[in-house]
């Protein structure tokens, strides 16, 4: 039996958003989908910012208030209690990128941990998450990788690191909250693999509160999920995983080239799509052991989720089993995921305007390449703005 198609319900989709926010999101999404229209804003944005230019005005108005939900946690309450209504949950996530100081490292912990705390506060925040490079140098992840011998320096740096990342693992656990951990590049991946397994086993014993994120356009997560599932039988701990399909594969296959090494990403998008749903298949076939994240704009993929869960009578509200995806963006896939009774969230970054402008260019530059991807949402969007437009013509009629 095949599961209900419900992607296609625009007026569910798109409930929150009134007619001039409409419009704003398709003309959005059309410059978005002109990807020579992206590296143009692009150049100029980092340019205005050189320059001290006032450009913070221009883009909260527009992509800033598109794709995140405010300045400060207090500021995204409104927008996440009208999703809560709709039975779509929010991840907030302080999306201030590129810190490189000690102290910087220090008050991302603090502001990280806050957030634990102010979610535990909220029902409408099952998750919380945290980016290991925000708490810890990308270099210091990346010696520890590549099993690098430390010196004294370098030793006590790493330490501070492990630290951080027990203290907030430490305070979800105990306020019984659970925390996505962020994937990041391949060549720092590793530390962070074998220090959240860490994390794990400490605090993953009787549920699971710790999760790390499987990139699945690497060749060799599932074999990853795995093996991590088999060392959790073996030590007695729960497996939490988040899978994505992917951030970085144009880095990826540049250094690997550059670097003369086997590129870590599948041969091709296909490929991916391959791994990413045999993950998802591994994990549903396993959920006594596994707690499963699934952050995707795909609507195959989710489809055959939905499918699987079906077939195996997993009731669709079943806590091992959440859908994700990005505030401002496949709102046909979370509004209606929830509406019919599933397990969804809508991740919602904030921040200050000028600190969050690096998470919003990636933003632009990432829809811009997915093939598709903005041209579905702008279909969707064109869709229910006809909608409205028949309805209104009917009632003047």
């Amino acid at each position: 039996m095949m599961v209900t198609k419900i992607f296609n319900n625009t007026k569910r989709a798109f409930a929150l958003k009134n007619d001039s926010e409409l419009k704003k999101s398709l003309y959005i999404f059309s410059m978005m989908n002109k990807g020579f229209l992206v590296a143009i804003g692009t150049r100029l944005t980092n340019l205005a910012l050189k320059l001290h230019l006032p450009v913070e005005g221009i883009i909260k108005k527009t992509i800033f208030k598109m794709f995140c939900g405010g300045t400060s946690k207090e500021d995204c309450l409104p927008i996440i209690k009208e999703m809560h209504e709709m039975n779509v949950h929010s991840v907030l996530d302080f999306s201030s990128e590129g810190k490189e100081e000690e102290e910087q490292f220090d008050k991302a912990l603090e502001t990280k941990s806050g957030l634990v705390e102010f979610a535990n506060k909220q029902e409408a925040i099952p998750f919380t998450v945290f980016k290991p490079t925000g708490i810890g140098s990308f270099a210091i992840w990346e010696k520890v990788s590549i099993k690098k011998e430390l010196n004294k320096e370098e030793q006590k740096e790493w330490n501070r690191v492990v630290a951080r990342v027990d203290e907030i693992c430490q305070l979800a656990h105990q306020l019984d909250m659970r925390i996505l951990a962020d994937a990041e590049e391949s060549w720092m991946q590793t530390a962070a693999d074998d220090l959240l397994e860490e994390m794990m086993s400490k605090y993953n014993q009787e549920k699971v509160i710790v999760y790390n994120t499987l990139q699945c356009y690497r060749w060799d997560r599932l074999q990853y999920a795995k093996d991590l599932h088999k060392r959790a039988k073996n030590n007695g701990f729960k497996v939490g995983i988040k899978i994505v399909r992917g951030a970085y594969m144009e880095k990826e296959n540049a250094r690997a080239e550059k670097m003369g090494y086997p590129t870590p990403i599948c041969e091709d998008k296909e490929a991916t799509d391959v791994n990413f749903n045999t993950v998802i298949y591994y994990a549903l076939q396993n959920l006594e052991d596994i707690s499963l994240y699934i952050g995707t704009h795909n609507e195959v993929s989710t489809y055959l989720t939905m499918q699987l869960m079906e077939e195996k009578d997993i009731p669709k509200d079943d806590e091992r089993i959440w859908f994700s995806q990005l505030f401002g963006m496949s709102d046909h896939i979370s509004f209606n995921l929830g509406l019919n009774g599933y397990n969804a969230a809508k991740l919602v970054p904030f921040g200050p305007i000028r600190d969050v402008i690096p998470y919003l260019i990636r933003r632009a530059q990432e829809n811009s390449s997915v093939k598709g991807q903005t041209g579905r949402e702008y279909a969707l969007l064109l869709e229910e703005k006809q909608r409205r437009e028949g309805q209104f013509t009917k009632t003047m009629a």
